[in-house]
């Protein structure tokens, strides 16, 4: 029981906010490579800007803020923000006023 509850507060989510313009061809094409290299990276759509990626722990959650931050693009407004599965677990989702759960974390093979 106490594993549990330590892992609830290792195991990490990192969501990405965003807001890019779009203006121009080329805003529009960063815009898209940016939000398809964010799909490569393990990152799954939540919204229309916000993605999220479930990490292991905190050295994962790093690496892949890191690995974002490689990828940004110039212009626009970007927000990383790593939260414990704990905090995750809190969050109230909604869907045409009805509450939904979350999304579920990622299968992912960990090896030590």
């Amino acid at each position: 029981m106490e594993n549990h509850r330590l892992n609830e507060y290792r195991n990490m989510w990192v969501v990405v906010f965003y807001d890019l313009p779009t203006i121009t061809k080329k805003q529009q094409r960063n815009m898209n490579q940016f939000r398809k290299n964010l799909l490569k990276s393990g990152f799954a759509m939540v919204q229309l800007s916000l993605y999220m990626r479930h990490c292991a722990s905190w050295e994962s959650a790093e690496a892949h803020m890191k690995r974002v931050i490689q990828f940004m693009p110039d212009e626009g407004s970007i927000i990383l923000l790593p939260i414990t599965d704990r905090q995750f677990r809190m969050m109230k989702v909604f869907h045409n006023g009805n509450k939904t759960a979350p999304p579920p974390p990622s299968v992912q093979l960990e090896l030590f």
